[in-house]
């Protein structure tokens, strides 16, 4: 099962990193402009059973995702599963930790596309690529949001 792994360390506390995702608009916000994206529902909080619904461009239709936050350690971790839209699953985990100069996130994702080894064949390269971009994007927006120095 492929697995996407990305780290950023934010030269702010883990509680300001962890607020941060606590935040109301905070996924609204970690959304790339780039992408033709609707939040129908957003989440409400970070608890365990909180649902999301987006709908999102991908090529030519228009699909459906949806995703529940399964797993919440308050102040260090919560889970999130999507069901629908262009993975078979995903699992991703949304990790904070006191780091010796600020904090630490981690964004690890386990999943997998659909249509097992031709998918992967087909959109393994595209979906690998458009995770980079985005959690690029992602992890900049998380860090003005965070720094001091970083901030408008």
């Amino acid at each position: 099962m492929p697995r996407f792994t990305r780290t950023l360390d934010v030269a702010a506390p883990a509680a300001t990193l962890w607020a941060f995702h606590e935040r109301p608009d905070a996924f609204a916000l970690l959304m790339p402009p780039w992408e033709r994206t609707t939040i129908l529902q957003p989440p409400t909080s970070l608890a365990v059973g909180t649902r999301v619904v987006i709908r999102q461009h991908l090529g030519p239709f228009w699909v459906t995702l949806h995703a529940e936050h399964v797993a919440l350690e308050p102040g260090h971790m919560f889970a999130d599963r999507m069901s629908g839209g262009p993975f078979k699953s995903w699992l991703h985990r949304h990790i904070v930790e006191p780091t010796a100069t600020g904090s630490r996130l981690t964004d690890d994702i386990e999943y997998e596309l659909r249509g097992g080894a031709l998918g992967d064949l087909v959109a393994g390269r595209f979906a690998a690529h458009k995770l980079e971009r985005m959690f690029a994007y992602r992890h900049e927006v998380t860090r003005r949001a965070c720094e001091p120095s970083s901030a408008h």
